[in-house]
This record gives C-alpha cells, structure tokens and sequence, in this order.
C-alpha cells in the first residue's frame, strides 16, 4: 500500500471511479472511450454528486491524470478511437479489495458498511461484512496515513458512515436531530406550543366574533321595537 496518497479534484475521483467500475461491470467496452466515460461521469443512478461534464473537461482530467500515471492512454484495437483505462491499483500498491471499495466511495459519497457491500457486489465480493469492515479498518489507519475516514453516525442509523480522502479531509457537517428542529434557537416542543397558542387565540376571537354578531341582532331587535 502506498503512503504517498495523490489529492485528487472531485472531477478526477469520478473519472477514475468510472473507470474502475466499467472495467469490471463491462470489461467488453473497457478501455473506455472518451464518449463513454462522459456518459459515466454524468449518470444519474448510483452517482453523488450528479454531474454534468463536457467532453473537454473529460479530457483535460484525463490529460491530468495521465501526468499522474494514474491513466494509461491507448488506441484500442481498430487504431483509430483513443481509450483509457486507470492504474490506480499499480500506482497506490492496492488489492483488489480496497480499489473496490474506494471506487464505491467515490462515486457515491459516504456510505456505511451495508451500503458499501450492496454497492462493491459487482466490483468484489466480501465473504461477509465482517470482512469489508476490517477491510476499512485497514484503509482508515495505515501506517502513513489513512485512505477514508469514519464518519459520525448520523441520527437514527446503526452504523457508521465512511468517506474516501482522496480528494482532501472531509468536511465536518452538523448532525441534523431527531428531536428538535433548531433554527434560530426555536426547537420543534416550542414550535408545537406556538401552534397550540395560535389554535387557542382563534378560538377566542371566533367566540368575540359570535357575541359582537349576537349583540349586533339584539340591539336590531330592541331598535324594532
């Protein structure tokens, strides 16, 4: 396992992340071609963030990356229509395993661990989710380094989340709550009694609303008579 850990930009983790999941869920159109990889960095299923990238951006990425030796340019075999292929697996001196399971982060955001094995089934599969845990273990403390990180677990889940850092630290995002909705000190208790305060206030109005009409129609009747 590599140390030295590139810091990608979050165009260039979907691109590679692309790559590693066409490589084996479609070896037969693999390497890609710059149309391709376009139209897998713009899906909208298993994808976060959606994007929606040009062929130039595409391939000034790949340019990028190919000075990185982290893609490998070829001509395929008809020689005429330029194909790519990643080597990230050679280049941070990882198994099969954590390429599988950094693939899923980076082009799904974080995910816990059941998510993770639904999300590797077709890229490598974990005897069990034992397995895939230890496996991020591994990832999350090696010797120089960490490749993703534990998240905290959000409100209501059992497990822990994890995000890749390749592109950089994780930026730390307040948990919402379960119990209070806070905006601007208000909580959701406060909220309701509010709500309970105003249902109470139109009950009375409505009650002065039907003795001002009842005293209007007995002054009319004392006018008449």
């Amino acid at each position: 396992m590599s140390n030295d850990l590139p810091t990608l930009s979050l165009l260039e983790a979907r691109v590679l992340g692309v790559l590693v999941e066409k490589q084996l869920t479609v070896p037969d159109t693999y390497p890609l071609t710059l149309n391709s990889l376009v139209a897998g960095c713009n899906q909208k299923t298993s994808r976060d963030p959606i994007m929606h990238i040009t062929e130039a951006d595409a391939q000034m990425t790949l340019d990028a990356l190919r000075g990185r030796s982290l893609v490998i340019e070829s001509s395929g075999a008809s020689g005429r229509v330029m194909r790519y292929e990643h080597n990230i697996g050679k280049v941070l001196k990882l198994p099969p395993a954590m390429v599988a399971l950094l693939t899923v982060l980076m082009l799904r955001g974080p995910q816990t661990p059941g998510e993770l094995r639904s999300g590797c089934d077709r890229l490598h599969r974990f005897a069990d989710i034992s397995a895939l845990e230890a496996c991020l273990e591994d990832m999350a403390a090696p010797p120089g380094g960490g490749m993703v990180a534990r998240l905290a677990k959000q409100p209501g889940s059992r497990e822990h989340r994890y995000a890749h850092l390749l592109c950089g630290p994780v930026p730390v995002q307040p948990a919402a709550t379960s119990g209070a909705i806070e905006n601007e000190g208000v909580t959701l208790g406060e909220i309701a009694a509010l709500k309970a305060n105003l249902a109470q206030v139109r009950g009375e109005v409505e009650q002065l609303r039907q003795l001002v009409e009842h005293l209007y129609t007995e002054l009319g009747v004392m006018r008449r008579s």
